[in-house]
């Protein structure tokens, strides 16, 4: 079922579908306890990844590398956020979050996403209550759940209203979304051909400013890195980033504190932009507009630009500037509703969302470039979560009772060898080794990690 799933993504691609049956793949479904084929979505989106690697390597080398993936590591590596340590502990999010689902009025729920502080606060002014568990869900009993998922999008935050999947298929912005392509790489402009640089990795040479938080963004910049583009990671003191996803997603990259928003911190970014291969960003299409750094604004500022979107709820619809994260899209299409029960929703065991979003806009960052280098251009490439859901329901269920037979969590002999201890510049790092396994066994293994934060926001000498 993977290598069918596989040959349906790679008709987004220029490559041969036949190419899906030349990976070695092993391990299947259930790998977690959860009804979504999540080893074969993660199975098939990295086996694209991979795909693509070994042809632009073909392209550099003349010679093609062979891929192997294994799947129950793949649907683990969905799970990776929440195995990494650093000297030998996890990291940790805020303690006074208040995240979670809570029952509303009539026995509906809402799930609110506090993870960040400036949305936790929206969250309060709604309710009017203080950030107090006990509090808060006295205040939420009073609410009609769609009526609160308004009033918080409206204040600035995410408490999106749990629905049922058949709920989630009638809303207007549901069938919109659906049409739209699963990866959307379109041509926003003209360049000369830009060929591959000769280096050790399929990517050296390469340069990705990458304007993301949380999971899906930066796991594609983290994959570009690992393949050896040059990332560095735009952030602001204003909203900093949660210690326990980073410390997954930053690996190879290097991070630099600039304000795009006032006049000094906004010629800086353009100037990193002129020089920049793939541009990878995940805010709101409105807000790059008012920044000045839209699509068609960057493909005049750097002719040939890989500009890579990532949106929550599509990039069509009535909700396409909603903003939203995997669990906020979990919630609102129904999938905690059948991971759990109607009246127990529950996230599913992995972010399964976050990471095959960013699988795939690799994928899709991977296609562009070699379009570029090919025949020219700029390219957009969009990814959403919410029709990443659509996908990953499109696969069908695993039975039930294959769900329930299976493991609540891998067990050390199991996710041991699939993890690699090594030092970096946040401290002693335990985590995943890449799931994407070449014959070339240059690149089949992590490049030292040596530099994190930076004084300033320049690229590295090609």
């Amino acid at each position: 079922m993977i290598q069918a799933v596989l040959k349906s993504l790679l008709q987004h691609s220029d490559l041969s579908s036949d190419l899906a049956d030349t990976i070695r793949y092993s391990g299947d479904d259930p790998v977690y306890q959860t009804p979504f084929r999540m080893a074969v979505a993660a199975g098939a989106s990295l086996g694209a990844v991979g795909l693509m690697l070994a042809d632009i390597r073909q392209h550099q080398r003349g010679v093609r590398s062979t891929v192997e993936i294994d799947a129950r590591v793949a649907a683990a590596s969905m799970r990776s956020s929440r195995y990494i340590l650093v000297d030998g502990k996890p990291g940790r999010n805020p303690p006074d979050s208040v995240t979670g689902p809570y029952p509303a009025a009539d026995g509906r729920w809402n799930y609110f996403h506090c993870n960040f502080p400036h949305h936790q606060a929206a969250l309060l002014r709604v309710l009017g209550a203080p950030a107090d568990r006990a509090q808060v869900a006295a205040a939420t009993a009073k609410w009609n759940f769609i009526e609160l998922e308004t009033a918080v999008d409206v204040a600035g935050g995410c408490a999106p209203a749990i629905r049922t999947p058949e709920e989630w298929q009638a809303l207007p912005n549901t069938m919109a979304m659906a049409t739209e392509p699963l990866v959307d790489i379109q041509k926003i402009g003209d360049s000369a051909p830009i060929p591959f640089p000769q280096g050790e990795r399929p990517l050296s040479g390469l340069r990705s400013l990458d304007l993301t938080r949380v999971l899906a963004g930066p796991t594609c910049g983290r994959l570009l890195g690992e393949y050896g583009a040059d990332v560095l990671k735009i952030t602001c003191e204003k909203h900093p980033d949660s210690a326990s996803n980073e410390t997954d997603t930053a690996y190879g990259k290097r991070k630099a504190i600039l304000d795009i928003r006032d006049k000094e911190g906004h010629a800086q970014f353009e100037a990193l932009l002129r020089e920049c291969d793939v541009f990878c960003q995940a805010y709101r299409r409105d807000a790059m507009i008012g920044l000045g750094f839209s699509a068609e604004e960057v493909a005049k500022i750097r002719p040939g630009i890989i500009y890579t979107s990532l949106c929550a709820f599509g990039f069509t619809g009535p909700w396409r500037g909603r903003r939203g994260f995997d669990t906020v899209i979990q919630s609102a299409s129904g999938m905690v509703q059948l991971q759990g029960r109607p009246d127990a929703p529950q996230l599913t065991p992995v972010s399964a969302l976050d990471y095959l979003s960013g699988y795939l806009m690799t994928y899709g960052t991977l296609i562009a470039l070699k379009r570029r280098a090919l025949v020219g251009g700029s390219y957009a490439v969009n990814v959403s979560l919410a029709r990443v859901r659509e996908w990953l329901f499109g696969l069908g269920m695993v039975p039930q009772d294959q769900v329930k037979a299976a493991s609540a969590d891998l067990s050390d002999s199991e996710l041991n060898p699939m993890m690699t201890e090594i030092p970096s510049p946040i401290g002693r790092l335990k985590r995943f080794r890449p799931v994407i396994k070449f014959s070339d066994g240059a690149f089949s293994e992590l490049l030292p990690w040596n530099t994190f934060n930076v004084p300033r926001a320049t690229w590295n000498p090609r």
